[in-house]
């Protein structure tokens, strides 16, 4: 049985007590505000060194890459009487890389044969255009027959003893490249020397560099 509760008591409300809220604001130093400034100058800046490196080595003009692709002997002889003189043939085909982003058109193509650094002969070829980063072939045919040989004739029936002559080849190219509304002058060669088996009618070894020119 549960006790009776007297009505006539008082009734008592509590209400909760006010609270005071603190919040805490962080406070930026100077020294930090300044810190955080020079870092954010500090990323603009090498964004923008990286992106002028990049721009420059897209857009910077660079001499196209010329190869001898391949080379071929198609006849060889010396005659001795009445006089000592040289017939000689070579086939060979030349690949001009364009290694910009812009195209570029060469005014011709030249290729020289010589002996002992004397030029022999040469034979030269019209240009053309080369897309940007594009690559172009080109065949040419040297013939000399009846190459009268004045210099070097002690040397050359030394070679000749020996069964191998080495002859020099030279190949140049000359040309402008198109970068926007301006034609900048291009030019790369290379040079390569070929042993050449009087007997056998080939070519035993060759070995090619490109030249820098000078800037």
């Amino acid at each position: 049985m549960s006790p009776n509760r007297d009505s006539s008591l008082p009734t008592v409300s509590y209400e909760p007590l006010p609270q005071n809220v603190i919040v805490l604001v962080p406070y930026a130093r100077r020294s930090d505000r300044r810190r955080s400034f020079l870092l954010t100058r500090c990323l603009y800046g090498a964004a923008a060194i990286i992106f002028l490196s990049a721009a420059v080595f897209f857009l910077y003009p660079s001499d196209p890459a010329v190869q001898l692709a391949r080379i071929r002997l198609n006849h060889i002889q010396v005659k001795s009487s009445p006089k000592l003189t040289l017939d000689l043939s070579f086939s060979v085909t030349i690949r001009i890389r364009n290694r910009d982003f812009f195209s570029l058109y060469y005014d011709s193509l030249q290729v020289s044969v010589g002996y002992r650094d004397r030029e022999l002969g040469l034979v030269t070829s019209e240009g053309e255009r080369i897309r940007a980063r594009g690559s172009s072939y080109v065949n040419a045919t040297l013939d000399l027959n009846g190459l009268e040989v004045v210099h070097d004739v002690f040397y050359l029936i030394q070679d000749l003893a020996k069964g191998v002559i080495p002859f020099d080849t030279v190949t140049q190219v000359k040309g402008d490249l198109g970068l926007f509304f301006f034609s900048l002058p291009i030019k790369a060669k290379v040079s390569c020397e070929v042993c050449v088996d009087t007997k056998n009618q080939t070519i035993v070894r060759q070995a090619c560099s490109p030249e820098v020119r000078d800037s």
